[in-house]
């Protein structure tokens, strides 16, 4: 393996915390996700999953803002409650 060096990005904020949320789930960090992301495309010379036109990708955006929604309500109920 060469050289290690850092890579810089932006992400949405809330984006970000699922990411991490999700990443911490399985056990890995997210520069282990970032990692295999980009192994993965190297080796198969392509984005490792399907990307659509533009309606459909507002329409996972929309599903992606509905779910951190939900995440952040939920969360703060919790905090209501006391949980």
């Amino acid at each position: 393996m060469g050289k290690k060096v850092l890579v810089n990005l932006n992400m949405d904020e809330d984006l970000k915390k699922g990411f991490e949320e999700v990443c911490r789930d399985l056990g890995i960090t997210l520069t282990a996700a970032i990692t295999m992301f980009a192994a993965k495309t190297v080796k198969e010379q392509r984005i490792p999953f399907e990307l659509t036109t533009y309606p459909s990708n507002e329409e996972a955006l929309n599903r992606y803002m509905a779910y951190t929604n939900r995440l952040r309500d939920n969360k703060a109920e919790k905090s209501r409650k006391g949980e």
